[in-house]
């Protein structure tokens, strides 16, 4: 199983902007997420065709299983 941490980003333009961490650190709180993402809102440092991140929206961790089938052809 794969997880992804996704941070959700309000930007400038009133756009959503998600940072996604691949294998984020097991038992992460609630409290050191905002803690990190009230940071990157802070440093001003992202911004992109949607604007420059302005306020928290939201945060998750996403699990996903991959089933890959060897199917390749010769």
């Amino acid at each position: 199983m794969t997880q992804v941490l996704e941070l959700q980003f309000v930007t400038t333009e009133g756009k959503t902007s998600t940072l996604t961490i691949d294998a984020p650190k097991p038992n992460l709180t609630a409290a050191e997420i905002q803690q990190v993402m009230e940071t990157i809102v802070a440093k001003n440092v992202f911004s992109g065709p949607a604007g420059a991140i302005s306020a928290i929206k939201g945060a998750r961790i996403v699990d996903r299983q991959v089933t890959e089938f060897d199917v390749a052809t010769a």
